[in-house]
């Protein structure tokens, strides 16, 4: 995932956010990154599914936007 900066820093968010101790994972998110661990590949995971929201929130019109009347 090194080539791809903003998708790694979003895991990494994740995985802090999710796993602040050693109490909750083994590793910090270098180390459950290289050794690819199941809490580093779900912060991946749930990165991937963000972009993916957050892509077709840019896309979708919303809901509750104004409507111009003719």
């Amino acid at each position: 995932m090194e080539h791809d900066l903003q998708l790694r820093a979003a895991a990494r968010a994740i995985y802090d956010a999710c796993y602040p101790s050693e109490e909750w994972a083994p590793f910090g998110f270098d180390e459950a990154e290289r050794f690819r661990t199941i809490h580093y590949r779900q912060a991946v995971g749930a990165a991937l599914q963000a972009r993916r929201a957050l892509h077709d929130r840019a896309v979708q019109p919303s809901l509750f936007a104004e409507q111009v009347h003719a």
